[in-house]
């Protein structure tokens, strides 16, 4: 081994070690944006450290470089201007979009292996799930931005084909080895692609949180086999990092919602956005005014804030801390209470509230502020419908068993929505009818602004 040899070797291993330690302080709030910082610079130093080593060896030509030069330029760009432009709102299917490259480009480099040296079982993993990554992760970003319906898309025979698909997957793939050729590979590559569409597209909105996570696991995963087919170290730490990571959220989330990875994926669950068939609710809703709800939350002790996509919709988490920073200066305590799945990706809330400048400090699990929920004097829901359903408890229903935020054993509820329409589950929510809630129908960030307004002239 050359010294070259052995300092490019180290280089990738230091790089290796800063995405471990990345991921680390990740796992907080508090220094997740440093670990993000730690990470990015960490595959900077992998990037320059790869164009060298291709300088050095001279195997890419002249217009290689300008078209490596172009991708790289055309990314960084493209990077930069989504980074600043699409709001918090658009983050999911944003995600998805980037999970989307990843596994294209992993199945890319599986095409291009598979041409130079034929079929080895790093290839056809990266080809295979690359392709599901592809075309699942481009169904997911199309229901959650809207130009797909949020609904189960579901039609006779779907889940058939859905079988048929993963069997051609696995005989292709038997037959690559078997002597199948080019034939075997190109049928595994169309499969592939069509076993994404037909995973994702049964999965109704009220998984979708679980899908970007389960095809981001996917997305590390293909880029690990690239790692391989490549020789590359620290393309197969970094996949293998988001794979494992993003394996484990996927069955964390998926226990935050009681429901089976296979019965996520076999679809069906969740409608979408849409209207809500609650006619015969309508009569039992209290409305409050703003005033109605000052005088609730001025007098209150004990707040508990229970943020739902709503608030992100209205971009609202600025008029919410300002409230919750006045109900505090008054004496009140004030709590988050976040629900592992609330918004339509993990941590959705979670970067919200942070955004606003929320402390970590101030945020409670769902453990802690359901126990607390009985000494409550307001539960303030802010757009959050599901996560806080009643007919979680009983049986019978879309979200039985699911765990929930316990809004309705708080003294007092208040709910902030544009209106009673329902939640991914598709089903009425039982808190709005509740003897104890009170129902403020607006955008949530005009109804905040009110609020605290009304606050500030009730107590001066």
């Amino acid at each position: 081994m050359t010294t070259f040899d052995l300092v490019i070797r180290l280089t990738y291993l230091a790089v290796a070690t800063c995405f471990v330690l990345g991921l680390h302080l990740m796992n907080s709030p508090a220094t997740a944006r440093r670990g993000n910082t730690l990470s990015a610079a960490a595959m900077t130093v992998a990037l320059l450290a790869t164009a060298v080593v291709l300088v050095r060896t001279g195997t890419v030509r002249p217009w290689a470089w300008a078209a490596l030069a172009a991708g790289a330029a055309l990314g960084s760009a493209a990077g930069l201007l989504l980074a600043r432009r699409v709001p918090m709102t658009a983050m999911p299917q944003l995600v998805s979009l980037f999970n989307a490259v990843g596994g294209g480009a992993a199945a890319l480099i599986g095409v291009h292996d598979h041409a130079r040296h034929g079929a080895s079982l790093p290839v056809v993993l990266e080809v295979l799930i690359g392709a599901v990554t592809f075309t699942g992760s481009l169904i997911a970003a199309g229901k959650l931005q809207g130009v797909l319906p949020g609904r189960p898309l579901l039609f006779p025979g779907a889940r058939l084909l859905t079988g048929a698909l993963a069997l051609t997957m696995v005989t292709a793939s038997i037959l690559l080895f078997t002597g199948g050729g080019d034939a075997a590979f190109v049928v595994l590559a169309v499969a592939a692609a069509a076993f994404g569409i037909s995973m994702v597209a049964p999965i109704g909105g009220a998984d979708m949180p679980v899908v970007i996570s389960l095809l981001n696991a996917f997305t590390g995963t293909a880029v690990a086999m690239a790692g391989f087919t490549l020789g590359n170290s620290v393309l197969i730490t970094a996949g293998a990092l988001v794979g494992a990571s993003g394996a484990i959220l996927t069955k964390l989330m998926a226990d935050a919602m009681n429901r089976s990875l296979t019965a996520i994926v076999a679809g069906g669950f969740g409608g979408g956005d849409g209207p809500a068939e609650a006619a015969s609710a309508q009569g039992r809703v209290r409305s409050l005014s703003a005033d109605d709800a000052a005088i609730q939350l001025a007098y209150a002790a004990d707040v508990v804030v229970i943020p739902g996509y709503g608030l992100a919709a209205a971009q609202a988490q600025h008029q919410l801390h300002e409230l919750a920073e006045l109900l505090r200066q008054r004496g009140a305590r004030v709590r988050y209470a976040v629900h592992p799945v609330a918004g339509r990706m993990p941590g959705h809330m979670n970067v919200l509230l942070a955004e606003a400048g929320v402390p970590y400090e101030q945020l409670a699990d769902l453990d802690e502020a359901n126990a607390a929920m009985p000494r409550t004097d307001v539960a303030l829901v802010v757009g959050a419908n599901d996560v806080v359903n009643p007919a979680a408890r009983r049986p019978g229903t879309a979200v039985s068993g699911m765990p929930i935020i316990d809004a309705d054993r708080a003294k007092s509820v208040i709910v902030i929505k544009r209106s009673m329409g329902h939640g991914y589950a598709g089903i009425d929510n039982e808190l709005y009818t509740g003897p104890r809630t009170g129902m403020y129908f607006a955008d949530a960030r005009r109804a905040l602004s009110e609020i605290t307004a009304a606050v500030k002239t009730l107590v001066g």
